[in-house]
């Protein structure tokens, strides 16, 4: 299984990015997919997750009302899209899949989650 992320880099603080999650290897319409980030000196947090037919969405307080996430099944790939985005936003993005979505939500859950990618740097100068 891989989960290839992309689309990281340099903007300025009330820019936008979007990153992308490709996942193969395996069939993932029974998992859910999601984000994490890592800031230097913190610990890893839930960003945002949903399932793979798209009907159930969840996003962590840094996330809510300004990061968006999606599916293209088709593609096999899952989206984040982040807009006005603040100098604390910077840290490395992980992509993640496992077929249970609460992993996602639930605080100390992520070090059981199946599957990760490689992260992707998002640095947002102010």
């Amino acid at each position: 299984v891989q989960l290839q992320a992309s689309g990281g880099g340099l903007v300025q603080a009330g820019g936008s990015l979007r990153l992308s999650c490709a996942a193969s290897g395996r069939t993932f319409s029974s998992y859910a997919m999601g984000w994490f980030r890592q800031a230097p000196g913190k610990e890893r947090e839930s960003v945002a997750a949903i399932n793979w037919s798209g009907t159930r969405t969840y996003y962590g307080d840094p996330a809510k009302g300004r990061f968006s996430i999606s599916t293209d099944n088709a593609k096999n790939t899952v989206y984040l899209q982040m807009n006005s985005l603040k100098p604390e936003d910077t840290a490395v993005y992980y992509c993640a899949a496992d077929p249970r979505f609460n992993y996602f939500v639930t605080l100390g859950a992520l070090t059981r989650i199946d599957y990760w990618g490689k992260g992707t740097l998002v640095t947002v100068s102010s």
